[in-house]
């Protein structure tokens, strides 16, 4: 079910805090460095804002997504969680969070004019938070978003967030970009699990129920899927994280028309080296990853990839030993798993094959890999 951007929300009340001037101002005077205003006039930086927010807002949604769990009595209770979208094509499909859907027996999502419709899913890519639902309304309901290049991102330019924040519809926020290029795992909580890569971090409010809406430009373009935040009160504190839209135009063919994404894989669970594992080890490379697991059945063992057979504790963890170390694959130097994921997730498809420079029993040696497709978790 969704439940708004990945972080551990802390408790809070429903509620809305409005504050009203004591007075009006007839006028105001300008702060040494800022343009005076006249009064009831606006700032180009406002106006921008205001037309983008007419020219998108129309294209968000508003998601509901419905599961069913059971009560200690064994009674269905329905479960609701809501999140944000947005169309891509005038054939109605809809752009979201992988978390707004996850586990959703019921999707309904809530157009700029308040008509509610249903939604089916179309696909999921948990490994990069994306999802695509699909809407049957006539054309002239569907506002699509222009799709922009997050390849062309600078720190500092403007970034304007639409959502549907707490359920509080096509809500506007306005901020910059903080930074480019952030890993993001998918599971927090879980140092194993996958890198979203590329991330964009910005310091527009995001908050939960923004999930799966839009991060755009000052042209109006989509430039990344609003996903997480961190914070510690679970509030927005400035710091909001969103998918580059060029990750989901990369995947978006294949979500559409197959369901998923084919992610390349090896079939291997390994452990990086690092250089006090190393030490203490002695092992005979100062980086690399340790093969711990190799799949039945997957490329690695059709390979010839050895897993590691003999636990022991080292650094302050337990190490698997006795198998082969990955040292680099396509002649590029590996320190870590999350490099190897990285690489072939950015450069290589299903069906490729990989050469992997390995260290066997302290000999170095290499072997040639064909690429599978990622099982289904």
């Amino acid at each position: 079910m969704g439940r708004g951007p990945l972080t551990v929300w802390g408790g809070c009340r429903a509620g809305v805090a409005v504050m009203a001037a004591a007075g009006a101002l007839a006028g105001w005077v300008a702060a040494p460095g800022m343009a005076a205003v006249p009064e009831g006039g606006l700032t180009s930086e406002e106006q921008i804002v205001i037309t983008v927010y007419k020219q998108a807002s129309p294209g968000v949604v508003n998601i509901t997504s419905t599961t069913l769990a059971y009560d200690f009595f064994f009674n269905v209770v329905p479960q609701q969680g809501t999140g944000s979208g947005f169309f891509v094509d005038d054939k109605g499909h809809v752009l979201t969070n992988s978390h707004v859907v996850e586990d959703a027996q019921r999707l309904e999502v809530t157009l700029a004019d308040g008509q509610k419709a249903k939604a089916r899913l179309v696909g999921r890519d948990p490994h990069n938070d994306l999802a695509v639902l699909r809407v049957n309304l006539a054309r002239e309901k569907l506002h699509p978003l222009r799709l922009g290049d997050s390849r062309q991102l600078q720190v500092g330019q403007t970034a304007i967030a639409i959502g549907n924040p707490f359920g509080l519809q096509r809500t506007v926020t306005r901020g910059v970009i903080s930074s480019l290029g952030r890993d993001l795992r998918v599971d927090p909580s879980d140092p194993r699990s996958r890198l979203i890569r590329g991330i964009i971090q910005t310091d527009a409010a995001i908050n939960p129920g923004n999930s799966g809406g839009p991060l755009l430009n000052s042209r109006g373009e989509v430039i990344g899927i609003n996903t997480a935040i961190f914070s510690p009160s679970g509030g927005s504190v400035g710091i909001g994280f969103a998918v580059p839209i060029n990750t989901a135009k990369r995947y978006l063919p294949q979500l559409i028309a197959k369901g998923r994404v084919g992610h390349p894989w090896l079939g291997i669970t390994g452990q990086s080296i690092e250089e006090d594992l190393a030490a203490e080890l002695h092992l005979p490379v100062k980086e690399g990853i340790l093969v711990a697991q190799v799949f039945q059945g997957s490329p690695a063992e059709r390979a010839g990839l050895r897993a590691g057979r003999r636990r022991v504790q080292a650094a302050n963890r337990l190490v698997i030993l006795g198998g082969d170390i990955i040292t680099a694959v396509d002649g590029i130097k590996l320190k870590s798993v999350d490099d190897l994921t990285g690489y072939l997730d950015a450069q290589r498809e299903v069906g490729d094959t990989v050469r992997l420079e390995i260290v066997r029993d302290g000999r170095p040696t290499s072997l040639q890999v064909r690429l599978g497709e990622m099982p289904d978790e």
